[in-house]
């Protein structure tokens, strides 16, 4: 077991760490999650949920949004994500693109980090604007993969193409999990990592 001694800094890690990154959850909603049509449905809310589990299990900063909520055009969050970030308050927008809306953007500032781990409904609209917005910012951008979702699995792929020819850095939950967690010495969030894998994973 010759895990180093020494912890590499977990601030300047060009890694992802509980303390350099961010996560950003836009747009799931009914409406938008009923509408997909790159993967299965069910599939698709358990990844999402499992990456909110991952933010709140690692403590990381989480901003969450709605869209045409308070209008009436629209349903709140999906419950499964509410139930997990119950302290995490809704922006609710009427921007399409959520880096065009003040709130949005002051919350994913306030929260100090430049690594962004994001996730959205629908991949080609609500993820694919505000991440190449916080790109131009300078953001690094995680798109989780396989918690995202379009109209067509085109339309999903596109937008990733797009993503990263701009310079964002896939990713998907489980590596996520993984690269926050890094060592199983890091005994206090390991029951929690095994909660969150192998609960869809299996053993």
């Amino acid at each position: 077991m010759t895990s180093y001694s020494r912890v590499r800094d977990a601030v300047a890690d060009h890694l992802l760490t509980p303390q350099n990154s961010a996560v950003v959850i836009i747009d799931f909603q009914p409406v938008q999650v009923s509408s997909i049509a790159s993967r299965d449905k069910r599939q698709l809310v358990a990844n999402i949920t499992a990456l909110a589990r991952i933010a709140k299990l690692y403590g990381l900063p989480t901003v969450l949004s709605s869209v045409n909520v308070s209008t009436g055009r629209n349903q709140p969050t999906i419950h499964q994500l509410t139930d997990v970030l119950q302290d995490t308050p809704i922006i609710d927008r009427t921007s399409i693109n959520a880096w065009e809306d003040q709130d949005f953007v002051s919350a994913v500032k306030a929260t100090g980090r430049k690594k962004l781990i994001m996730a959205a409904l629908w991949t080609e609209v609500c993820l694919v604007h505000p991440a190449l917005d916080a790109i131009a910012d300078g953001f690094e951008v995680y798109p989780v993969v396989d918690a995202c979702g379009g109209t067509s699995l085109e339309a999903h792929n596109a937008a990733l193409d797009r993503l990263f020819q701009a310079g964002a850095k896939p990713t998907s939950w489980v590596q996520v999990i993984c690269e926050l967690q890094r060592d199983w010495n890091r005994e206090a969030t390991v029951p929690g990592f095994a909660e969150i894998l192998f609960a869809i994973e299996g053993h």
